[in-house]
């Protein structure tokens, strides 16, 4: 079993600490452990913690979730209990502003990182050794990972358990909680300019649409088309919304269901290449090697042994 200690705090934020425990405490794949000195206030709540300081450095992951004023400094002592965790091999994430306490520690020195959209201009200016990235939803350092705001926290607590128990077991959590399985780390924060919200997001529909369709060879004219819209218009908006182009996201999309395929299913590589629109396995090999890391029968092994 996995152990996740959630570092509170007087000043941390209630909505990243709710998330962080509906996400691991509930799961019974880990260990979740609340951390702290005292009893502290969150937000309108009293909290006690279960556990001191000292259990983060025992702990293989630590979240640290958003710090309600960022103008304030961190206690010492959960600065130091961050360090010693991370010195001991831990995995450390941020929620929201709990990337100000990451970067106080010491941990994001040199790396990229994220918070909320609001604040990254006083992370950027009050660590300039951080490289801060204001619009993605996470980072992920290995190591060290940090979310954007409010919602992006849920973004990344799910990744950290798609990372270590793949994405079947991530997509039955976003279920429960009924919340998107997957957003890409690299999805914008926020839309600058909107489209109205009676008419709903140009790509709303779309997105499930293609992802019906997965199995099919999709161009961005054939997306274009359904969106009812010029294929340069089409890019533009898939830049504003996912940071990424059409192509790129069909092909993360076609992994991320070739990797629910491989954990749920007998079927050989031959025929998730098929299912997903790789063609072949080869093809699928390759584009699966890049992205994930390992060969898709590595990866069946690890996560259906």
């Amino acid at each position: 079993m996995q152990t996740v200690a959630l570092a509170a705090t007087d000043g941390m934020l209630s909505f990243e600490l709710a998330i962080a425990s509906e996400v691991f405490g509930e799961n019974p794949r880990y260990d979740f452990a609340v951390c702290g000195s005292a009893p502290v206030l969150v937000g309108r709540f009293r909290l006690e913690p279960e556990h001191g300081f000292d259990r983060l450095a025992r702990s293989g992951t630590v979240l640290v979730p958003g710090w309600a004023d960022v103008d304030v400094d961190p206690p010492a002592d959960l600065l130091d209990a961050v360090r010693e965790a991370h010195a001991r091999g831990a995995r450390v994430a941020s929620l929201c502003t709990g990337a100000f306490v990451l970067a106080a520690a010491g941990l994001l020195d040199g790396l990229r990182a994220t918070t909320h959209w609001a604040h990254t201009g006083v992370l950027a200016a009050r660590y300039p050794r951080v490289e801060v990235d204001p619009d993605v939803l996470y980072v992920d350092n290995g190591s060290v990972l940090t979310s954007a705001g409010k919602a992006a926290a849920m973004d990344l607590c799910l990744h950290l358990v798609r990372t270590d128990h793949g994405s079947a077991v991530a997509n039955t959590i976003a279920r429960r909680l009924v919340v998107p399985p997957h957003r890409d780390g690299g999805q914008a924060q926020f839309v600058p300019a909107p489209v109205p919200a009676r008419d709903g997001h140009a790509l709303t529909e779309l997105f499930p649409w293609a992802t019906e369709r997965l199995d099919r060879p999709l161009s961005v004219d054939d997306l274009a088309r359904r969106a009812n819209m010029s294929a340069r218009t089409l890019t533009r908006h898939f830049r504003t919304v996912t940071g990424t182009t059409p192509l790129q996201w069909l092909l993360t999309q076609r992994i991320r269901r070739a990797q629910e395929l491989l954990e749920t299913s007998s079927s050989s590589v031959d025929a998730i290449a098929e299912a997903v629109g790789m063609g072949t396995a080869t093809t699928l090999r390759r584009h699966f090697h890049r992205t994930v890391g390992v060969a898709p029968d590595a990866y069946r092994r690890t996560f259906r042994g």
